[in-house]
């Protein structure tokens, strides 16, 4: 499930914004943006009980310090003037769980998460941590990034086709006691030798 704003234009992304991967140390801001963001990703019907069990459970600084020293993850932070207002979580893999899908052969790289803080929506920063994202990807020499995303999130799955992604099955997605059925968006990637 992610929440992403709409493209900026190159000549209109902040030249104080950074895209760079993130340390350890980032653990705890990368965690209050992730409970400031998930909630927006979540369908209308997803309790707040069920959404701070998530969070507890998943986004939380002892959480994102396992992902940080996780070699098979790659985190991403966008700062701007300094401050994390946004990120990025990938990790190699398949769908997981109930999932119909039809992914190219090769690895695949899983965009786990894409998020910015609300009032950073339009800036650019989604654009520039989805351009780290796949090329992230690509120096993996993966054949695939995918994702999954809310079917209610309208939003980003505009965001997603602008980024090149195109519909590639369903997957569930469990928070508490609801599971989605999640749209799987691809991106094939071009591997250069």
């Amino acid at each position: 499930m992610t929440d992403v704003a709409s493209p900026a234009p190159a000549d209109v992304i902040p030249a104080d914004l950074e895209i760079e991967r993130a340390a350890p140390s980032d653990a705890g801001e990368l965690a209050y943006v992730a409970a400031v963001t998930f909630p927006l990703a979540c369908p209308p019907h997803t309790t707040r009980a069920d959404i701070a069990t998530f969070i507890t459970r998943n986004l939380s600084p002892a959480r994102f310090s396992e992902y940080l020293h996780d070699v098979a993850v790659a985190v991403f932070v966008a700062r701007e003037r300094g401050e994390a207002i946004g990120y990025g979580l990938l990790r190699e893999g398949l769908p997981p769980g109930e999932s119909t899908y039809s992914l190219p052969e090769g690895r695949t790289i899983e965009l786990s998460k894409l998020y910015v803080l609300p009032h950073h929506h339009g800036n650019g920063a989604a654009t520039l941590l989805m351009r780290s994202a796949i090329e992230y990807a690509r120096q993996t020499s993966a054949a695939t990034l995918w994702l999954g995303v809310n079917q209610l999130n309208v939003r980003a799955q505009r965001f997603y086709q602008k980024s090149g992604f195109a519909k590639a099955g369903t997957k569930t997605f469990t928070v508490g006691g609801e599971t989605e059925h999640d749209f799987i968006f691809a991106l094939p990637l071009q591997i250069t030798p």
